[in-house]
């Protein structure tokens, strides 16, 4: 179980996130919406640590994830893996390569280093990419896939690193409305299939209320609505996004999060 309390983050006198309190319960999947600026993704990196919080806690079982330092906090950002907007894949190097990075963290730093990685190792690489029908891009650098591919990538790489709670910050704002059905019907599928927690911040409303069991809606830092996707009316959501409401609204319109058929089945890795 995932627990903030009171999590704040000031950046000199902005608050960019205000007294968070949430408890999130293993196995859920839950989006995370506001308007640009909201604090969304500031929380996200809270929460993995790439910033430190101002105040407040970030309990995970009986560690305080705030107060972690050095190898724990390594171990830490392994367990909760982060997908970005951008890929962050080494464009010059192959996909499995690129995906064997989600590994690093277990390997002697001479392996690190050097990039040297075992037949076990990229076997177990090469299943997480065919699981998003990667595998025959294997080979190929990533700078030669499209963006849709990229962020399949990406997820193969999260999912190298056998997270516990997978974090995916605005991971289809850069795709057209079919490359980020699939990338989202991906992201469920790991969240059933495997149980692994899922917090995703998202712009569009429909797409978190068809893919979320929780949607948590943030406003000027603070965390102003919490509960299941039929109890966040359209009067709210307008609230929540204020300004850019007809934005998220028109493009929900449009959103791959509409089907609603089930995916297939992924195959899961060894």
């Amino acid at each position: 179980m995932l627990k903030l309390d009171k999590l704040t983050r000031r950046f000199g006198d902005n608050l960019a996130v205000s007294d968070a309190n949430l408890t999130i319960p293993d196995g859920q999947m839950v989006g995370i919406i506001g308007r640009s600026g909201a604090g969304k993704s500031t929380l996200l990196r809270l929460l993995n640590r790439l910033i430190d919080p101002s105040d407040g806690q970030i309990l995970f079982g009986d560690n305080d994830i705030a107060r972690l330092k050095g190898k724990e906090l390594r171990a830490w950002r392994s367990d909760c893996a982060m997908i970005f907007q951008q890929f962050n894949l080494v464009g010059r190097l192959d996909v499995v390569t690129n995906v064997l990075t989600g590994r690093l963290h277990d390997m002697p730093a001479w392996r690190t280093v050097a990039q040297v990685f075992t037949p076990r190792e990229r076997a177990f690489a090469i299943q997480a990419l065919d699981r998003l029908g990667m595998a025959h891009t294997a080979l190929q650098r990533a700078e030669t896939l499209s963006g849709g591919q990229q962020q399949r990538v990406a997820i193969a790489r999260a999912l190298a690193q056998e997270p516990k709670i997978l974090l995916a910050d605005e991971p289809i704002a850069s795709l057209d409305p079919m490359n980020a059905k699939v990338v989202m019907d991906a992201l469920r599928d790991i969240n059933r299939q495997d149980g692994i927690t899922v917090i995703c911040n998202l712009h569009t409303l429909d797409t978190a209320r068809s893919y979320c069991d929780r949607i948590v809606g943030m406003q000027d830092g603070r965390i102003v609505f919490d509960g299941t996707p039929d109890l966040l009316t359209n009067a709210m959501a307008r609230e929540i996004y204020g300004a850019e409401a007809e934005e998220a609204f028109n493009e929900a319109a449009t959103s791959t999060a509409i089907p609603t058929s089930e995916p297939v089945p992924a195959r899961v890795p060894a």
